[in-house]
């Protein structure tokens, strides 16, 4: 892993500014700059790890964490009806900062996505 610091790194140690909507001792989580939903947030472990795969097997308990905090945000966020928690895993799913992180999107009715169809 390299050692320069990822833009969700600057962004927990506020040398980015961002639009934070809740924080635990373990994550950060703050709003998409690019939203694809009405309510788009990310919810960022603040100890670095590439992707989900690799945040599992290295320490389950953090992320369990994380997608409490997805819960909680999704709850704080009004989002009753449903919400959708992703972690892209690699280039080819869309991941483009390598530190793990899970997007919750809802607040409004989201279609089905990928591009199988019956």
């Amino acid at each position: 892993m390299s050692d320069e610091k990822t833009l969700f790194e600057r962004i927990i140690d506020r040398e980015v500014p961002a639009d934070i909507v809740y924080e635990t001792d373990t994550t950060l989580v703050f709003r998409d700059i690019n939203p694809q939903a009405a309510t788009h947030v990310l919810v960022v472990p603040k100890t670095r790890y590439r992707d989900v795969a690799e945040l599992a097997a290295a320490d389950p308990g953090l992320l369990a964490e994380v997608v409490g905090s997805a819960a909680t945000v999704a709850e704080r966020e009004g989002l009753g009806d449903g919400y959708r928690v992703v972690f892209n895993t690699g280039a080819d799913a869309g991941q483009t900062v390598f530190h793990v992180h899970a997007h919750v999107l809802g607040g409004e009715q989201l279609g089905h996505f990928g591009r199988y169809h019956r």
